[in-house]
């Protein structure tokens, strides 16, 4: 059953993250006063863009290697790659963040104005290509945990030492 969520969930991963670039490399609007604003204007949107094919490439390859038995053998492999993977999901997911919020928002102290009333259609499609990030961000964080089960079920728990060989141990 384990496999079967495993595998599930690295198959998912692939179209959430490949719905996540499309939506980012295809959002652009224009204005008549303020120009054109394009995902490539804003750093944090080409960094999401980049985890998000490192994503579904790291997914495509582990479930590539898990039908084929290849690497299945390396748990802490797989543990470290899912970490890792998530992790980067997470800074990638918080700069978006961040740029929607000051896109919602503005910042009123450096007289950034918001500018999703002049691009709500760019706002809209930025926040939709969010959403499906952080799906894909929460099957990698549910694949961190069962990698991490995985990896660290293979050693015998610690063993913990008897009252009687604690007393022993201090005279």
């Amino acid at each position: 059953m384990l496999k079967f969520i495993d595998c599930f969930l690295r198959i998912s991963v692939i179209p959430l993250s490949v719905a996540t670039i499309w939506l980012t490399v295809t959002n652009q609007q224009d204005h008549t006063i303020f120009g054109k604003l394009k995902f490539s204007n804003l750093l944090g949107l080409k960094y999401m863009v980049c985890i998000s094919a490192i994503c579904a490439g790291y997914a495509f390859v582990a479930v590539v290697s898990s039908c084929i038995k290849f690497l299945v053998t390396k748990a802490w492999l797989f543990f470290l790659s899912d970490q890792i993977v998530a992790y980067l999901m997470v800074t990638s997911g918080a700069a978006v963040m961040e740029i929607i919020y000051l896109a919602y928002n503005g910042d009123q102290e450096v007289t950034w104005s918001e500018s999703c009333s002049s691009y709500g259609k760019f706002c809209y499609r930025m926040k939709l290509a969010l959403i499906f990030h952080a799906l894909a961000l929460v099957c990698f964080i549910v694949l961190a945990v069962i990698s991490a089960y995985r990896c660290f079920c293979l050693f015998d728990p610690p063993s913990v030492p008897s009252n009687k060989e604690v007393e022993e141990g201090r005279t």
